[in-house]
């Protein structure tokens, strides 16, 4: 300024130099002749931006972070403030007040792992990802349970969500034959190692390393792939954390406690997680494909053990002998192969050529001790505490005291004798 003062300084000259304009440069040098170099401060220093919030809002803000959105975290608590609350608010705005409250700790940038990149399929229905997720969904309100997911590989849009009890085989065909009846057969399944999926036993021979949802999937065409590691399938890992939060908060907000209640609320979530965070496939192709008349999908998605019949026609399933009866000569049905078939609700069906046999049950064993895979144990336990009910008079819920005008003591010593 005291160059262009001076008219050793051109104006175009200076606003190259400063990056501002010459109107600019005008002004600044106006001030500068009437106050010199404090008249080059700006006038609005130390005064509030007026883009400033306004204190009633922030507070009312403060107040719900505090309370009904307790625990969100910044992006998910401005979409509820926005969509719910009806203010006007940027995430980063209450990711400072959160910050400046102590509610949100500023995540330190890890240091990058580097994994190969895989490239999402082309079609939507080529590679389906599927997985459960065992979490406390429910909080304190209701029970620990598990989260089984299904998500497209192309678009990333949940195509199944089903909360249960544990992993199990029922649990994920009742999971997929509902996918199927909507949306057709896939042309791959991507899954971890889990025994469900395939077996880990080293022992096994080849021929029979194939589990009960492999045989359902190799009957109906389905591809069954295992990921190595975690990052190989780290689409879903990370859909399951994103459900961790944002599913349990959505939850918490209707005060779902069981899991019925959780079930019915499950597809208002799924259209709302896919209208927000689905993509659109490389390719308008869609690789699900129909189901064919001779595909019993209740059939093929039960629990089936081949079983050879004895002489006088009787097999023995899971600790129950069953009687086949049949007009035709016994002799034609001995050493038969048949194929033992239950579903979900413990029914079961015997096979011979695909055609159900009729029988009758003959023997059921009385329970014995029975093996319990380690992932079980818990909810085993779990059961069978409430499984007896002890009766209101039981002595295990009144308190023990004497009779009055009794003793404990007596001079026999003997048990009987107590009063």
């Amino acid at each position: 300024m005291q160059r262009l003062k001076e008219k050793r300084l051109k104006q175009k000259e200076a606003a190259e130099m400063l990056n501002i304009g010459v109107r600019q440069v005008k002004r600044l040098l106006r001030a500068y002749r009437s106050s010199g170099a404090p008249g080059l401060v700006s006038q609005r220093r130390g005064q509030a931006s007026h883009n400033q919030m306004d204190e009633k809002v922030k507070r009312k803000v403060l107040n719900l972070l505090q309370g009904k959105y307790k625990g969100f975290g910044p992006t998910l608590a401005c979409e509820k403030l926005v969509e719910v609350e009806k203010l006007s608010i940027s995430d980063e705005t209450v990711r400072q007040i959160m910050i400046a409250e102590s509610l949100w700790k500023a995540r330190k940038t890890a240091k990058p792992v580097v994994h190969q990149m895989r490239e999402r399929r082309a079609c939507f229905g080529e590679l389906i990802q599927i997985d459960g997720s065992p979490h406390a969904w429910f909080e304190e309100r209701g029970p620990a349970c598990t989260l089984l997911v299904l998500i497209d590989d192309a678009t990333g849009k949940l195509l199944g969500l089903l909360f249960v009890d544990q992993e199990s085989f029922h649990n994920y065909v009742r999971l997929v034959h509902t996918y199927f009846e909507r949306c057709g057969k896939p042309v791959a399944f991507y899954s971890d190692k889990h025994g469900i999926f395939r077996v880990n036993q080293a022992s096994r021979e080849k021929g029979e390393a194939q589990t009960q949802f492999g045989r359902a999937m190799q009957q109906l065409g389905i591809d069954l792939l295992c990921a190595n590691s975690p990052q190989a399938k780290g689409r879903i890992e990370r859909v399951n954390q994103t459900l961790q939060d944002r599913l349990v908060k959505e939850m918490r907000l209707r005060h779902l406690a069981t899991l019925e209640q959780g079930i019915a609320y499950l597809p208002d979530f799924i259209n709302n997680f896919n209208a927000r965070f689905a993509v659109s496939p490389r390719s308008s192709n869609d690789a699900h494909r129909p189901l064919t008349q001779h595909e019993n999908l209740n059939q093929i998605l039960s629990w089936q053990e081949p079983r050879i019949l004895s002489k006088n026609l009787t097999l023995q399933f899971k600790k129950v002998v069953y009687q086949i009866q049949t007009d035709r000569p016994s002799y034609a049905l001995r050493n038969a192969q048949v194929t033992v078939c239950e579903d979900a609700q413990a029914s079961v069906t015997i096979l011979y050529q695909s055609k159900p046999l009729p029988f009758t049950i003959f023997h059921k064993q009385e329970r014995l001790a029975e093996i319990v895979d380690s992932k079980n144990v818990d909810l085993l336990l779990r059961n069978q505490s409430k499984a007896h009910k002890p009766a209101p008079d039981h002595p295990w819920r009144t308190s023990f005291l004497p009779i009055k005008g009794t003793s404990l003591l007596c001079d026999s010593g003997d048990i009987l004798t107590l009063g």
